[in-house]
């Protein structure tokens, strides 16, 4: 039962797949902490240490493409599930490991279980959503990755005091939570029927209808070519990259030394400036996804993304304390933008059968997160932060001119 244009309720998959992404993400965050020292248990250097983190990441970017199209030939639900049970698995087994060998190959191979998961969340995130709810669908569902992300890593700091294995079998039992959540409120509904192509509806918004969520799916006719030749689509990709490069690289791996080597300030300044950013981007998804449905997308993507620029274009100033955590809240509120809109454009763009559109999506994202810290780090070294924030910002302003040459109307390709 859907009332038209944000006043109804979003399909119940939606709160489902938020409610995972909650889970999901509580517990990476508790095991986040734990797995730099728990690799220095091996008696492993720090660029070791620095090899077990990537693992993930690195396994998950390579092997997207392919969870995109098993999502096409097994279904959303199958796939999601298997990816999050892969995870909850070789977690478990990583807190056991006695090698250092072992613990990097089996966070890897949860690197493939993840990509497997976060495709499929996604894809079916945007194909049960209408297409006048997207917004709304894409910015709960971020919203339940941004609250865990909050609420796990102090819990995850406690637990590594008790014992540095001990998040890891907790972050393993929370994905099998998240599994026994997607296995009971993804079943399929009677009477639902995949999503037909439709006709454009509205200013930047594509095809409209409903779908069978957890359905196997035939190959996607259009293909990530035919998706490539849509500015729209172009400039999701762009933007995505930007996110990545941004919000999951540099400002994680920059932001604590830029405050405690240019700012001289102490870590716990670093910690204030990630939270302001992290409740801005909150409070900003609560009204991103709204105005995405109800203004545009283009407009919201250009208003995101110029925001972004302007962010970290501040942090090319001098270094000053208040410029700094301006500069943080206001990227916060261009993340809520950039974290829904660029998703929201991906499902109007293949609203029926885009798996692997997805998982091209999802990739950019992660080149993004492996990317910028390595060239923004080298920047620093080499140059100054400011040249490091300052090439960052040159990759956020790419989504803005992106932004710009979006049509007004995203047409569904195939």
């Amino acid at each position: 039962m859907r009332r038209r244009r944000g006043g109804t309720a979003l399909p119940r998959e939606v709160g489902a797949l938020a409610a995972v992404a909650f889970v999901v993400a509580l517990g990476f965050g508790v095991v986040a902490p734990a797995i730099p020292l728990f690799a220095r248990s091996y008696g492993v250097g720090t660029t070791a240490v620095g090899l077990a983190v990537s693992a993930f990441a690195f396994f998950r970017f390579v092997s997207a493409f392919a969870g995109g199209a098993l999502v096409e030939r097994a279904g959303e639900r199958t796939v999601l599930t298997a990816g999050l049970v892969i995870v909850a698995v070789t977690t478990g087994a990583a807190g056991l490991a006695g090698s250092f060998p072992v613990f990097v190959a089996l966070r890897g191979a949860g690197g493939l279980g993840s990509a497997m998961f976060t495709v499929a969340s996604l894809s079916l995130l945007l194909r049960t959503a209408p297409a006048d709810q997207r917004g709304r669908a894409a910015a709960t569902y971020q919203g339940g990755f941004i609250l865990g992300g909050i609420a796990g890593p102090g819990a995850g700091g406690f637990l590594t005091e008790v014992s540095p294995r001990l998040p890891f079998f907790v972050y393993a039992g929370f994905l099998l939570v998240a599994g026994a959540v997607a296995l009971v409120f993804l079943r399929p509904r009677p009477g639902q029927h995949p999503t037909p192509a439709g006709d454009p509806v509205g200013p930047g918004l594509g095809a409209s209808g409903g779908a069978d969520p957890a359905g196997a799916r035939a190959p996607d006719p259009a293909g990530v070519r035919a998706a490539l030749r849509s500015r729209a689509y172009v400039a999701a990709l762009v933007a995505n990259l930007g996110v990545g490069w941004v919000l999951f690289g540099v400002r994680n791996s920059l932001v604590p030394l830029y405050v405690t080597e240019a700012l001289g300030l102490t870590a716990a300044w670093a910690g204030a400036g990630l939270l302001a950013g992290s409740v801005a981007q909150a409070l900003g998804l609560l009204r991103a996804g709204t105005l995405s449905d109800r203004w545009g997308r283009r407009p919201s993507l250009v208003l995101g993304s110029a925001l972004a620029t302007a962010s970290l274009v501040l942090l090319v100033l001098p270094p000053v304390t208040a410029v700094f955590l301006t500069s943080m809240a206001v990227f916060g509120l261009a993340a809520s933008l950039l974290a829904s809109v660029p998703a929201a454009v991906v499902g109007d763009v293949s609203p029926a059968r885009g798996g692997r559109v997805v998982a091209v999506f999802q990739m950019v994202a992660d080149f993004g997160a492996i990317t910028g810290p390595l060239v923004a780090g080298w920047l620093a070294d080499e140059m100054s932060y400011q040249w490091a924030f300052g090439v960052s910002a040159g990759v956020v302003g790419l989504a803005l001119v992106a932004a710009l040459r979006m049509p007004r109307t995203i047409r569904p390709v195939g």
